[in-house]
């Protein structure tokens, strides 16, 4: 059966998240092909005939950083009629949390992508602030309802620095103290007996997660405002 319908293009664009030295991060490249060359972009593609597109999605963000494991969580389909001048075309965004310890520097620096924090985000092209608030929409409720960190921070990190990624990612401070009473009360940081001596003269403890992969969370962890 031949379908007598107009073509569509279908891509997916991925709003790649890192944290480094205290601030959230996107990757953003410069758009290489008219319209809009030149000006930055969201890492994406056209999905191809015989992949999905969170396979489309996953490629990408290898041929990126060169990373094969990387967590991403679908944000929402982008299809408005002129959203892209050049064609028809109906995105799925993703968003995506990488180390920026682990990734390939070398296949960012040939792309000319480079790491723009989030609150000072050059011209974009097309729709992508639009992705892009989505995408931060995502990071924040799963943050909300979950302790996450694995995927950005160091394998042993203090949690005066997992407490600065939290306000990276809502943007806002959190008490001190009652911030470490939540985080430890839900059972899924390890204390090491190795301490960070440059936080303070006493020295502040190292945790990490402790591997547990499903863990039950009976209310939200944080709530976003």
């Amino acid at each position: 059966m031949v379908y007598n319908h107009p073509k569509l293009h279908v891509a997916v664009d991925c709003v790649i998240f890192g944290y480094e030295e205290g601030e959230l991060k996107l990757l953003l490249w410069p758009r290489d092909i008219e319209p809009e060359s030149g000006k930055w972009s969201l890492m994406g593609g056209f999905v191809r005939e015989s992949e999905s597109v969170e396979n489309a999605a996953m490629r990408v963000l290898q041929r990126t950083t060169g990373l094969k494991d990387i967590y991403m969580e679908q944000v929402a389909a982008f299809s408005e009629v002129g959203r892209d001048p050049g064609a028809r075309v109906i995105s799925i965004a993703f968003a995506a949390l990488i180390r920026v310890d682990k990734y390939d520097k070398e296949l960012v620096h040939q792309s000319g992508a480079l790491w723009w924090p989030v609150n000072k985000l050059p011209e974009l092209i097309f729709d992508h602030g639009e992705i892009i608030a989505g995408g931060f929409r995502t990071l924040q409720s799963r943050a909300s309802n979950e302790l996450i960190g694995k995927e950005l921070l160091p394998d042993k990190f203090t949690l005066m620095q997992l407490r600065l990624l939290y306000e990276a990612i809502f943007q806002r401070p959190f008490d001190p103290g009652n911030f470490r009473k939540k985080v430890l009360s839900l059972g899924v940081l390890e204390r090491l007996n190795i301490k960070n001596t440059t936080e303070s003269k006493k020295g502040a403890y190292y945790y990490k997660f402790n591997g547990q992969d499903e863990v039950a969370y009976n209310d939200r962890v944080f709530k976003i405002h």
